[in-house]
């Protein structure tokens, strides 16, 4: 896979197909191949004639590992993203992020509006503003010797996705120590391009689509039924209703 510096970090990237690039960012403990390439989001959207770039977030998969919590803050590892977009050439783009990749999508929406024509926050509700979900009980997880010393479920269940990734253990903890910052209220009313808000409807991790939708304008909500966090990511109608909402905007 190619790859590139921001500064002195290197960040590990696929870059797929032709047409109007959409950037996808994954989520904590995952990697691009995990929530991208598996689950054939990949391939559905160069399909659907998209031009497809998604990168190991620093800290996962092929990318720099790195063990200082402030080395992980969101707007830090939205950079990254803005910076693989400058690197490629690229000025406006459709971004999808899922969980942490959300809360970076969030980020950029915000805050750098000019470089987004939608955003798409999959696995992330209204915990993008009073948070809850994972912390401290992952890291710990992610630190301990083995995963019969975890008796945390949601830290276990963590754990072992890392384990069978084959992740960096100490990075992960770091991320999830430096990632934890949460958006206001205002700063998320503030969001003004297009967002669609795709949660599992048994998701108790990204808390409410509904709620979040009410505070972002203009926001569209997408109900992904009977899925948890983890099983969300490649569900056909999460899959149709991305597709749907990208072509609104060609």
């Amino acid at each position: 896979m190619p790859s590139f510096n921001n500064g002195d970090v290197e960040i590990a990237y696929l870059d797929q197909g032709e047409g109007e690039p959409i950037v996808l960012v994954h989520g904590f403990a995952s990697t691009k191949n995990v929530n991208w390439i598996y689950p054939a989001w990949v391939s559905e959207l160069t399909k659907a004639g998209r031009r497809v770039i998604a990168l190991d977030n620093r800290g996962h998969g092929e990318s720099a590992k790195l063990y200082d919590p402030a080395a992980y803050r969101i707007p830090i590892m939205a950079g990254d993203v803005a910076a693989l977009m400058d690197h490629l050439k690229i000025e406006r783009a459709d971004i999808m992020g899922y969980s942490l990749g959300g809360r970076m999508t969030a980020w950029l929406a915000r805050y750098q509006p000019q470089r987004l024509r939608s955003a798409i926050f999959g696995g992330i509700g209204i915990g993008l503003i009073e948070g809850g979900g994972p912390g401290e009980n992952v890291a710990d997880a992610l630190e301990a010797a083995s995963i019969d010393e975890v008796t945390d479920p949601v830290g276990r269940t963590f754990r072992a996705f890392a384990d069978q990734t084959h992740s960096d253990r100490l990075a992960l903890a770091a991320c999830m120590r430096g990632s934890r910052g949460l958006m206001t209220r205002e700063e998320a009313g503030g969001i003004a391009v297009p967002v669609l808000i795709a949660v599992g409807t048994m998701d108790e991790i990204a808390g409410s689509a509904e709620a979040l939708g009410n505070i972002i304008p203009g926001s569209q909500v997408l109900d992904i039924p009977n899925r948890d966090h983890m099983r969300a990511v490649g569900d056909r109608v999460y899959k149709s209703g991305v597709l749907d909402f990208l072509a609104q905007r060609q």
